[in-house]
């Protein structure tokens, strides 16, 4: 030590030191690689039946984590924050007693910066369940798929106006349905009935709950059972019904129409559950579609039927289901309906359309209406030269020929059978309208009738026709219109 007090360090040593304070201010000067965050959640998405229940998630963090939850009252978490490392978080959902699908974000937020979103969703049921008593899948006497069934099937006739009839099975004056009456369509010519049947209108014991009245259940079996007894295949609709369904294709009553599709299927299926092939069901009947957006909501309300009979098992497994184009219109479906509703059974579904091309001429107007004048006359040959006004300018042979063309290269041909669920001319015979050639329309009515039917199966269709108590007398089991009943039987040979 000198005389100032400074330690003296010669030579080899002071070297050394001198080296080591360079390299600790060399290392403390140098900046440090930040860590990299983490933050991930093993699902993103989490679905929910209505009757609601539990799922587990995973969060893996490198950093302390909180999750939001916006919606207490039907999600429970038994976290809502965690450490560093992997979490199991449990979330649990309510019974949904709304009706209506709902659906909620939990956001999980990182220390260190990072977020992830998790998106639970829980579907309504405004209704109970009626599929109380789902049996095994039975293919006994359900071999057929639907093209072979629909190779089976001739020529329908609707018992129309009945059994969809506001009031009850009578409300329309025609009387109730007998087996002779049936066994009397069989005898004239036809091996297939389609029952346009309502259960909405005065057939329910408690509308709060969708619960259809059994006596009702029980008298639509007994029907159906008057057709199976006589090998007779029979189709079987929820038809207008009030319109629940058909007014009401859109985003606001999407939830509500096929919660009660859901009920009122189950209910319908589960009893008719024990009929062979010969029963076939329908979603619904004209549902009017305009666009592509209508048609998804409308492919959901088929969906919800197609899933509501399959779930009741039994020979249900396996039955044949028709699908409704939209609005049944031809060029509606051939633009709209792209795709069919899912089906757990391949090769079980048809797909239905009607036909009352041109409306001028097959629909009994009151008058000329703004979007087009009454037709008396339709046809090549069939034309009037004494009321020539009346003569129809448009949709004539070519033009049902082109609408059928559309669906056999849509659907037919692509082995998806179509069901023409409705067609029919009728004769004007009122004082009001009454055509001023009438042998020349009663001829045009037979040739649309005849046409329409012949084209339809030359094409691959299953025609039924509307039959609401003018052409058939189903008191006496007797034929009123013979001429219709002969252009319709002609045509089918």
């Amino acid at each position: 030590m000198n005389h100032f007090g400074i330690i003296k360090i010669k030579g080899q040593q002071s070297f050394q030191i001198l080296l080591l304070l360079i390299t600790v201010l060399i290392s403390s000067c140098k900046k440090k690689e930040p860590v990299q965050a983490e933050l991930s959640v093993s699902l993103a998405e989490v679905a929910f039946q209505p009757a609601g229940g539990n799922s587990n998630i995973t969060i893996t963090s490198n950093a302390k984590w909180t999750i939001s939850n916006p919606a207490t009252s039907w999600i429970q978490l038994n976290k809502t924050a965690g450490n560093e490392g992997s979490t199991a978080l449990q979330l649990t959902v309510v019974p949904n007693g709304t009706g209506a699908s709902r659906s909620a974000t939990l956001v999980v937020t990182s220390d260190n910066g990072q977020a992830r979103r998790v998106i639970l969703s829980q579907t309504g049921d405004l209704f109970p369940s009626y599929n109380t008593s789902p049996k095994a899948p039975d293919e006994t006497g359900m071999s057929s798929t639907a093209v072979q069934l629909a190779a089976k099937m001739k020529l329908g006739l609707n018992i129309g106006n009945t059994m969809e009839a506001p009031g009850g099975e009578t409300g329309w004056g025609n009387p109730q349905i007998t087996e002779s009456y049936i066994k009397f369509v069989k005898q004239t010519g036809f091996n297939a009935i389609r029952i346009p049947c309502a259960w909405d209108w005065q057939h329910l014991s408690d509308r709060s709950k969708a619960k259809i009245d059994p006596v009702w259940l029980n008298r639509v079996k007994e029907v159906v059972k008057y057709c199976v007894d006589n090998d007779m295949y029979v189709l079987l609709n929820i038809h207008w019904d009030g319109g629940w369904l058909d007014h009401n294709i859109n985003k606001i009553k999407k939830d509500s129409v096929n919660a009660k599709q859901k009920a009122f299927w189950e209910q319908i299926a589960t009893t008719m559950r024990d009929f062979d092939e010969h029963l076939m069901f329908a979603s619904a009947n004209e549902p009017p579609v305009e666009n592509a957006e209508q048609m998804g909501i409308l492919n959901s309300y088929h969906q919800t039927f197609i899933n509501a009979v399959r779930s009741t098992g039994g020979r249900n497994s396996y039955r044949v289901l028709v699908v409704q184009g939209p609005g049944t219109d031809f060029e509606k479906t051939n633009n709209l309906m792209n795709t069919l509703p899912g089906d757990q059974v391949p090769n079980r579904m048809m797909v239905e359309v009607h036909n009352y091309t041109p409306a001028q001429f097959t629909i009994l107007m009151d008058g000329d209406a703004t979007w087009g004048k009454m037709f008396y006359y339709w046809g090549t040959g069939h034309h009037s030269t004494i009321e020539p006004s009346r003569n129809a300018t448009w949709a004539e042979e070519n033009e049902i020929s082109r609408l059928y063309a559309l669906m056999k290269a849509k659907f037919v041909d692509k082995g998806i059978p179509v069901i023409m669920g409705e067609y029919a001319a009728f004769r004007r015979t009122s004082a009001n309208n009454r055509p001023l050639d009438m042998a020349k329309h009663n001829d045009a009515v037979d040739y649309w009738n005849n046409y329409s039917t012949r084209e339809a199966i030359k094409f691959g269709f299953k025609p039924f026709y509307w039959e609401q108590g003018d052409v058939m007398d189903r008191r006496n089991n007797k034929v009123r219109d013979q001429r219709t009943i002969d252009a319709l039987i002609s045509a089918a040979k």
